[in-house]
């Protein structure tokens, strides 16, 4: 690739997936490359923008930048956003499925245009394309504006692996086949023996004629031909299968991205009004308070909802439960049983959404109820917090096996996901969490999260860190493929 203006810092185009749980390390990464000296233009969908602007805000989204006050720090972030198809007012958690479908077939045209603006009009000239794995269009943009393709990965690499070798599941039938094998699977390169039960949700399905496992297709023949992968996990976290993709690919494990510090972001994420929890926090006894988060995007059913209230009175245990408004859909916001936020004052904070970071990391925090969404595990470690694993969708049941079965730093919620969920259930595994006694075997819990937040304390070490090191080298590959 021929570039004159070699004495300047690579310019990067960021993408991100239009989901909270993905705007949110891309966000983050984006801060740290312009922190090594990129330019970088930072692309959300109009609809993220409007939903931050509002939780924010509360005014209408017109001419804000979310990375205003990281530019105080001189940091040269731009900030663009781009139709997905659909107007601001399309309930997208709603019709979720038409979504996946404009995000297929229509959102490439939306990108290609804004692209194409910011190549021929922006100095330093753009040099590289780094959109998330799931977006089906990167080979053809960057090929189209002669960018360097990196996809950005922000999940771990196990779930990467076994999308990436989906066809070797087909072959094997284990997946797409009218009856699936419920035989371990071992047979992926760089994945240890796994069951299928802890497979991701999508490769569990017998209807694999849906639009997302459509999207999921594309994506992972599009990633094929990336010039670089970059993944939001730790290389001594998941060694086999890191080493078993870069062995395909250009691939670097660069997590966690995280804000500077562990502290708050500057730049506004949230999709929903955050609620200040810390003050509550403060008049709590160390480690007895459970956090209760189902994250951004995933659906529990009404009655799975209403059990986990009545399992939390039955515990008695101090809590604050994130509830998102669409937590079982956003055409139905009465889940909760009639009395129930009486019964708890005092005990039991509700909100509609936090600041994750700012509570997790409370010193009254003693253990986390969660959907296994990869950036709250990848969080709760940091913060030495044991899990409680509810996943509901997608990747979150393969992170519940990572977190449960391989780091042990967390316990199942529900063992049999066939078996209906009771609050006598609930009660009994938040005891097991939240009431550890000294010599109990589950005391085990603390000492695992101990030793992988030492993992990632050391892979983000500035003297040799491996996730460190992956990062540097990362930059150096790029500037060198630029020059080249």
């Amino acid at each position: 690739m021929e570039n004159n203006n070699n004495h300047q810092n690579p310019h990067a185009i960021i993408v991100a997936y239009p989901l909270q749980g993905h705007v949110i390390p891309c966000v983050h990464l984006a801060m740290k490359l312009a922190s090594k000296g990129f330019t970088i233009t930072f692309v959300n969908t109009h609809s993220i923008h409007n939903q931050i602007i509002e939780a924010t805000s509360n005014q209408t989204a017109h001419d804000h930048d979310i990375f205003s006050d990281a530019l105080k720090s001189g940091l040269d972030i731009r900030y663009k956003t781009v139709s997905d198809g659909f107007p601001l007012e399309f309930d997208r958690s709603l019709n979720h499925d038409q979504f996946m479908a404009g995000l297929l077939y229509v959102f490439s045209a939306h990108v290609d245009r804004l692209v194409g603006d910011i190549v021929r009009n922006s100095d330093p000239q753009v040099s590289c394309l780094i959109a998330d794995t799931f977006f089906v269009w990167s080979s053809m943009i960057s090929k189209k504006y002669n960018l360097i393709n990196i996809s950005f990965w922000t999940e771990p690499a196990l779930v990467f692996n076994l999308y990436y070798h989906w066809d070797l599941l087909i072959a094997h039938g284990h997946f797409a086949s009218i009856d699936n094998r419920e035989d371990t699977i071992d047979y992926i390169p760089g994945v240890r023996a796994i069951e299928p039960k802890n497979l991701m949700s999508y490769l569990q399905a017998t209807d694999t004629s849906t639009i997302v496992h459509k999207l999921i297709s594309k994506a992972f023949e599009e990633v094929k031909m990336a010039d670089f992968i970059i993944c939001n996990t730790v290389q001594e976290l998941e060694p086999a299968t890191l080493s078993a993709l870069q062995e395909k690919q250009p691939t670097y494990a660069i997590g966690p991205i995280f804000p500077t510090g562990f502290a708050k972001s500057p730049v506004a994420t949230s999709l929903w009004s955050e609620s200040e929890c810390t003050q509550w926090l403060h008049n709590k006894p160390p480690k007895s308070v459970l956090y209760v988060s189902f994250g951004s995007y995933a659906h529990a059913s009404k009655n799975d909802i209403v059990e986990i209230a009545e399992g939390l009175l039955l515990s008695e245990v101090s809590f604050i439960w994130v509830l998102r408004p669409d937590i079982v859909s956003s055409d139905e916001t009465e889940f909760l049983p009639v009395g129930f936020e009486e019964n708890i004052k005092g005990r039991g904070l509700i909100v509609t959404w936090c600041c994750q970071i700012e509570v997790i990391s409370h010193s009254a925090i003693g253990g986390f109820l969660t959907h296994c969404g990869w950036n709250s595990i990848l969080e709760s470690i940091w913060c030495g917090v044991p899990l409680l694993c509810f996943p509901l969708l997608t990747d979150q049941f393969t992170n519940r096996k990572l977190a449960v079965d391989d780091w042990k730093i967390g316990l199942n919620f529900c063992d049999d996901k066939n078996k209906p969920i009771t609050r006598k259930l609930v009660s009994d595994k938040i005891h097991r969490l939240m009431r550890r006694k000294s010599g109990d075997g589950d005391d085990e819990l603390i000492k695992n999260i101990k030793d992988v937040k030492r993992t990632l304390e050391n892979a983000l070490s500035l003297a040799n860190g491996s996730s460190e090191r992956n990062f540097h080298r990362f930059i150096n590959d790029v500037k060198a493929r630029i020059i080249s």
